[in-house]
């Protein structure tokens, strides 16, 4: 079994050149999520190490490039802020055990072999989902775009608190934030290839604040530790346990969907394929370390991956180097980033918060679904308003409903009765002779496709549309699954045929369908000789046997009490 990623030295010039180039895009984005998140830049800086190093190495997409991105920040915002209103003192260590647990989760995700259902969700959800957590990190970053601490209570702390920040906004740091956004923004697409704008932004944002306006007090990151981080041994607190699960679950399943995302556009690039329970575990090992050693969480970074995979990134080299440029100037230059003002590294996390927002769904989900659109806002609403956990759960839960309810309005079109030669059902000319024959006393029921419990309801609706017939001919040769709910309807229904004196026959009852109906004792109400695999077989012994007896109606009237 591979243990580490795949790694060679056949492209050792590209996977350089692609983690150096990584790094310096990841040096701004980890000084303003670690600020984001109320954690402190060295967690940021110390995050993109560890997260990145460990997810290189034992991860499952050689070109992914892991560090804290914009949607597990508005996560461990929300986690630090929780926990350390709850516990002052010990809060921080706490969310940083949170991150260590998320890990945890992630590594069992990945050896469960869960990967591949990480991101089976609806795209209304998906999209919903991330573009609440942009707008979430983009009203996060408010006050310190105005120059103020931010607020307690999160995002709705920061709405209520909206008159007041403008009310104290300080305009030389607004100035600061405003001009970062509008280089990200506004750089040409030349320049870009060759810098990134986040670095222009951070530096000269840095050097205007210094120069131009060098008497004001601007808040500022200020000293960041040189040397490694102390060890951080995991904190729990009974009172906030189960909390603390919660958060990590949600951290945990948040990393996940962002990493193996990612991976997936990693592969459209590449033209490879990733191994996604190895990623997810790598991401686990790489989170824990995170926590750990006082790190934030992270996870797989698309604007990071791609930017490595066009410089000439194609092994997890490219992300061990990455790691590795960013720790040397986390040991041998954290001072430079002492200076950097907060108002600059809030408009980096701005703009990653806007283009977070899916804004192309946006602008068409209501022509593509109305039902789609409508759940769409449903989870920015609720992932904005209330919870991430419930907007997911909520969201996939009304989605699933909606869409097994239109598979089994399609599957239920596949439950027919016939018992004449009309259309509904194709039959050959020998059978339509036998149904002809029998002069509506064979009635041939007939399902087709997977049976799921939406279309129970369609096979009770056919049963109980049975007015008089003799025989009844179930044919099962085109059903591959059956469900538990629709066994159990049409159990009722041969139940209730055998019971009223019906002869039964089944049809191409095998595998799956055969075990189902065995377990419910279904086959043990018809003659063996009743089943068959060809249909004409059946409808013809149907024929013969109800033409040398009279019918159902006749045996009634022959057996009903004469009258005076």
């Amino acid at each position: 079994m591979q243990i580490t990623n795949r790694i060679h030295f056949r492209n050792v010039r590209g996977d350089l050149f692609g983690g150096v180039t990584a790094a310096v895009i990841a040096l701004p984005m980890a000084l303003a999520f670690g600020v984001a998140s109320g954690a402190g830049a060295a967690s940021g800086l110390w995050g993109a190490v560890l997260v990145g190093f460990f997810a290189a190495l034992f991860g499952g997409t050689p070109t992914l490039i892991s560090e804290p991105t914009g949607p597990m920040t508005v996560v461990m915002t929300a986690v630090i802020a929780d926990l350390t209103a709850a516990n002052p003192e010990q809060g921080l260590a706490m969310a940083f055990t949170v991150v260590m647990m998320a890990g945890v989760f992630q590594i069992l995700f990945g050896a469960l072999r869960l990967g591949k259902y990480v991101t089976m969700m609806p795209y209304t959800v998906i999209s919903g989902f991330m573009s609440g957590i942009g707008i979430i990190l983009v009203i996060l970053q408010i006050a310190p775009f105005l120059g103020q601490a931010s607020p307690r209570g999160g995002v709705i702390g920061t709405l209520q608190s909206i008159p007041q920040l403008l009310a104290n906004i300080q305009p030389a740091e607004t100035l600061l934030a405003a001009m970062t956004v509008a280089i990200i923004w506004f750089m040409p697409g030349k320049i870009k290839r060759l810098v990134p704008p986040q670095l222009i932004a951070l530096i000269l944002g840095t050097v205007v604040s210094l120069i131009l306006i060098p008497d004001l007090d601007i808040r500022r990151i200020g000293e960041i530790p040189m040397g490694f981080p102390a060890m951080q041994m995991p904190t729990f607190n009974v009172d906030q346990l189960r909390l603390m699960t919660v958060d990590a679950a949600m951290l945990g399943m948040l990393g996940c969907i962002d990493a193996l995302l990612t991976s997936v556009i990693a592969d459209s690039l590449t033209r490879t394929e990733h191994d996604s329970d190895k990623e997810l575990i790598g991401q686990g090992i790489g989170n824990v370390m995170s926590g750990l050693f006082g790190g934030i969480a992270g996870a797989g970074a698309t604007m990071g991956t791609v930017v490595n995979i066009q410089s000439g990134g194609r092994t997890a080299l490219s992300g061990l180097t990455r790691a590795a440029v960013l720790l040397v100037v986390i040991l041998g230059a954290a001072n430079l980033t002492e200076v950097i003002p907060l108002a600059v590294l809030a408009g980096i996390a701005f703009k990653v918060g806007v283009d977070i927002i899916d804004w192309s769904f946006l602008k068409r989900a209501h022509q593509v679904s109305v039902k789609g659109a409508l759940i769409m806002y449903g989870v920015i609403l609720l992932t904005v308003l209330v919870d991430l956990i419930a907007a997911v759960g909520i969201g996939v839960f009304i989605a699933n409903i909606l869409t097994i309810d239109r598979m089994s309005q399609f599957q239920s079109r596949s439950v027919k009765t016939v018992t004449d030669s009309d259309d509904a059902v194709l039959l050959s000319a020998n059978e339509k002779r036998w149904l002809d024959e029998a002069n509506g006393r064979v009635l041939l029921f007939q399902l087709s496709g997977p049976m799921i419990f939406g279309v129970a309801k369609a096979i009770s609706r056919e049963h109980n549309a049975i007015q008089t017939c003799d025989a009844i001919v179930f044919d099962l040769s085109d059903v591959p699954h059956l469900g538990v709910t629709a066994s159990l309807a049409l159990e009722n229904a041969i139940r209730e045929a055998v019971e009223k004196g019906r002869q039964v026959f089944l049809v191409g009852v095998s595998g799956q369908t055969r075990q189902r109906l065995d377990k419910l004792k279904v086959l043990h109400l018809i003659p063996p000789q009743h089943l068959h695999t060809d249909r004409g077989e059946a409808l013809k012994q149907a024929v013969d046997m109800i033409m040398a007896s009279p019918s159902i109606d006749a045996r009634l009237d022959y057996d009903a009490p004469a009258t005076t």
